[in-house]
């Protein structure tokens, strides 16, 4: 564990304040990289096409894919074999999502089909008032954002006096018991995506598809009697790329960017909660594919992209564990990270992270260098690990890669726990990162 320097990290606790702004605006992965993009877009930061040809010209850079963002920042300096720094995130969280048939009930209870997405601890997703966030795919080959933010559903608990023994340990079948209720009546055939399109202005013959999911509608907030703490949704894994957009913003702007020595770029993709097996995943060609994309449009040949990609060093920034003071004794002994402590760097023997030796020495010049406090984490030996992009990204393009994260409570769950100042901690790093 360092300590911080001596100098001020460059955000402060106001990125907190627009970090539960972000969380409030993006209830879906299409809806967080919409968020990321119009911050990028105050930046100076345009919008590019896959299918149009990109030029060479300096500036800021993003294309969009799903729930997937790819945004770079070009250096005037930047010549074709010009290394880039890139940080990786993912816009993801597990949740319950809509059915392809949402329209079901049982016993005069209206209800919708949801399927469990991700690793979800089910208890955590009863008794909350939940409304619905996703897209809307239409005829014409266009999408609609929707967002309601209002209590629509429900997954109601059994009560204790049916269920005496719920208190020595509660057993969730996921195809029984995690079904929502949102009314009365009869089964009601295409009621939900009519009431969703209606609400987002469309006619429902106009819907093709969609791509819909639940959100607690209970904003995130500061919490405990110092406001120290931080609880809300999908801080996994949100709070990474809205830490990550602030820092590439910040760079993007500051004095002296035109002769940076790297790229920045942010990778922020979308399914690592399921494995990141799509076309908007991190095991997906899609970040390859920009950083190629941007070597030949600087006229670089394969030798160039190829000595590029040997200087490149990715920052896979994704949540960790803080130490549960209830359960101790199932974190590892000697590491023990705390919130406002920082961020942490994650380390696995084993390649569920990618961090080593040499990773570890730029994650600690960055947080030297930003004046931030960092933190080490391991898993205790007996317990599993989890992974990340990491590995996936250094397998997928050969190229160094250090895991890190913040430290957090109550992983995965529909509403998570975190230190109020580590987000800032965090985008300071990863600045500081991208910055070289």
């Amino acid at each position: 564990m360092s300590t911080a320097a001596a100098r001020q990290a460059f955000f402060d606790r106001t990125h907190s304040d627009d970090l539960i702004a972000f969380l409030g605006t993006s209830p879906s992965p299409y809806h967080a990289v919409a968020s990321a993009a119009e911050r990028l877009e105050k930046a100076g930061f345009r919008q590019v096409a896959e299918t149009d040809a990109w030029d060479g010209a300096a500036g800021g850079r993003y294309l969009i894919r799903g729930g997937a963002l790819i945004a770079w920042y070009l250096p005037e300096s930047a010549r074709p074999e010009t290394p880039f720094r890139v940080v990786g995130t993912h816009t993801d969280s597990p949740n319950l999502r809509v059915k392809p048939v949402p329209d079901t009930g049982s016993a005069g209870w209206r209800q919708v089909a949801v399927e469990i997405y991700g690793g979800v601890p089910l208890n955590t997703w009863l008794d909350r008032d939940l409304g619905l966030s996703g897209r809307l795919a239409l005829k014409d080959g266009s999408s609609r954002l929707v967002q309601l933010d209002e209590p629509l559903l429900r997954v109601p608990q059994l009560a204790i006096h049916l269920d005496r023994q719920v208190n020595d340990g509660m057993k969730l079948d996921k195809q029984r018991h995690l079904t929502p209720i949102w009314g009365l009546g009869p089964v009601d055939e295409g009621s939900l995506i009519a009431y969703v399109a209606e609400r987002a202005g469309l006619d429902a013959a106009e819907v093709a598809g969609w791509d819909l999911m639940t959100h607690d509608v209970q904003p995130a907030s500061y919490l405990g009697r110092d406001r120290e703490l931080l609880a809300g949704p999908r801080l996994d894994n949100l709070l990474s790329v809205h830490a990550a957009t602030a820092a590439l913003a910040a760079v993007a702007s500051a004095e002296g960017a035109a002769d940076l020595p790297y790229i920045p770029v942010l990778a922020a993709f979308d399914h690592e909660e399921t494995g990141s097996e799509s076309d908007t995943g991190a095991q997906s060609p899609l970040l390859g594919n920009v950083l190629d994309r941007s070597v030949h449009a600087r006229g670089g040949t394969p030798e160039d992209r190829a000595r590029a990609l040997a200087g490149t060093i990715c920052l896979s920034s994704d949540m960790g564990h803080a130490v549960h003071p209830n359960y101790a004794e199932r974190h590892e002994p000697g590491h023990h990270p705390l919130p406002n402590g920082g961020p942490i760097l994650k380390v696995n023997v084993n390649n569920r992270y990618a961090t080593d030796g040499v990773g570890r020495a730029v994650f600690a010049a960055a947080c030297e260098k930003a004046g931030v406090p960092w933190q080490s984490f391991v898993s205790n030996n007996a317990m599993p690990c989890g992974t990340t992009i990491g590995p996936i990204t250094a397998a997928r393009l050969g190229i160094k890669t250090v895991d890190c994260g913040i430290a957090a409570l109550s992983m995965h769950s529909a509403r998570e726990l975190c230190g109020a100042e580590d987000p800032h901690l965090l985008a300071s790093a990863i600045k500081a990162f991208l910055e070289g």
